[in-house]
């Protein structure tokens, strides 16, 4: 049976929720993780990477198809956690669900939050890029505005770009619930990512110039 895009991010989800965010959480109570090349890695310890369709640890390198996350985590020296007390809006996946990729997907993904990465970086050099694995987005802040890439979710199947400002207004821009986004399509670039943050970036101060003042009373 193949495997679609949606059941390729699901598991690769569940493997940056279950098997990297949920031990280091446990480990150092931090839930961050941050791209790495080929995919995405922890930033403290235990020192865990995926790389493509694997997880890489030191020198063991486990294939993620066909195992749950308990399975693969066991594999890696590491016990499966889920992160239900520190959120409740992650992955769905439990430690004992078997989990499938596509290698095409998975490449595809890993290339969006490659791009996305780089993208960010490039646009707001001095802000803290963050792969968060509740909803498995990568995305920084700045000047109270969220600026990232998503893999899809319930909102849409493909990867994205998104604007998130803490209040959407009636400007034409926000054009998502939460903001505004683009899909990044099959050959995303960083130039039209960049971009895109830059509009969001522009209609947020359009906004902000529109607001009404507080002045003292006379």
């Amino acid at each position: 049976m193949e495997i679609d895009l949606v059941s390729t991010r699901r598991s690769l989800h569940a493997v940056a929720e279950l098997v990297l965010a949920g031990p280091q959480y446990r480990a150092h109570g931090d839930i961050r993780l941050r791209v790495t090349p080929g995919g995405f890695g922890t930033v403290t310890g235990p020192d865990v990477r995926v790389d493509g369709s694997a997880v890489v640890r030191g020198d063991l390198r486990c294939v993620i198809a066909g195992k749950t996350p308990a399975v693969l985590a066991a594999e890696l020296g590491l016990q499966a956690s889920n992160l239900e007390d520190v959120y409740h809006d992650g992955s769905g996946v439990g430690i004992d669900d078997v989990l499938a990729l596509s290698p095409a997907h998975t490449s595809y993904l890993t290339e969006c939050f490659a791009i996305g990465d780089d993208s960010l970086a490039q646009f707001a050099p001095d802000a803290e890029r963050v792969l968060w694995p509740e909803h498995f987005d990568v995305g920084c802040t700045v000047d109270m505005v969220n600026y990232g890439i998503s893999p899809g979710d319930g909102y849409s199947s493909e990867p994205y770009a998104y604007v998130g400002p803490l209040q959407v207004t009636d400007n034409p821009f926000w054009n998502a619930p939460f903001g505004a986004s683009t899909r990044l399509g099959r050959q995303p670039a960083i130039a039209p990512i960049i971009e895109f943050f830059a509009a969001g970036r522009a209609a947020h101060a359009e906004d902000d110039a529109k607001r009404p003042t507080d002045r003292p009373a006379e």
